[in-house]
């Protein structure tokens, strides 16, 4: 009996008046501070729609990092990496120093030049994965690598989306249509343990 009077009086006071409740822990997903005037973003952070573009609220800081996007509606679109000094304003990306993009048309983009082009090109329906290692910036389509990739990435990586004429892009940060390439997870968010 008194092993249950402590357990009670132990569980009363973590959810009594004292109670501090836990903090949910931080989720990778679109960044509302770091999108376009007329961008949308819906369902928890995790679909892009409107006019412009939108980083993740985390950069790549791990070693490999692997992320998709589901392409819900065709029209203008793109997906890639930047840092936190692209014009999120203006599409398409990958006209400026400071965006990598794969674009609708299966270009590959960097400072307005076409660095490479994927085929075939993504469709309406189709999973593009991208796989980021500080080296290449990979690209997959529903699952299969494609043979292209950007190198020569600078600075502090955040994934980037845009989308303009009725484009739809959801995107994944975790829970994979495809199980990414071996060594590669989800991006992480840095804790600070202070």
């Amino acid at each position: 009996m008194a092993s249950c009077f402590c357990c009670f009086r132990c569980t009363n006071s973590l959810f009594g008046p004292g109670h501090v409740p836990l903090k949910e822990l931080p989720v990778v997903k679109l960044d509302t501070s770091h999108m376009g005037n007329d961008v949308v973003i819906v369902k928890n952070g995790k679909r892009i729609c409107g006019t412009g573009a939108a980083l993740a609220n985390a950069p790549i800081l791990q070693n490999k990092a692997y992320f998709e996007i589901k392409i819900q509606s065709t029209g203008i679109w793109g997906v890639g990496l930047a840092t936190q000094n692209t014009d999120v304003n203006k599409v398409p990306i990958g006209e400026d120093a400071e965006s990598w993009v794969l674009r609708h048309t299966g270009e590959l983009v960097h400072n307005k030049q076409v660095l490479n082009k994927l085929s075939p090109v993504p469709q309406e329906g189709d999973i593009v994965g991208l796989s980021f290692d500080h080296i290449d910036l990979k690209f997959y389509i529903n699952g299969e690598v494609t043979e292209k990739s950007v190198t020569g990435i600078k600075g502090t990586a955040f994934p980037i989306f845009y989308v303009d004429d009725g484009a739809v892009l959801d995107v994944q940060f975790e829970k994979f249509y495809h199980t990414p390439p071996d060594g590669y997870d989800s991006i992480m968010i840095e804790q600070s343990l202070l």
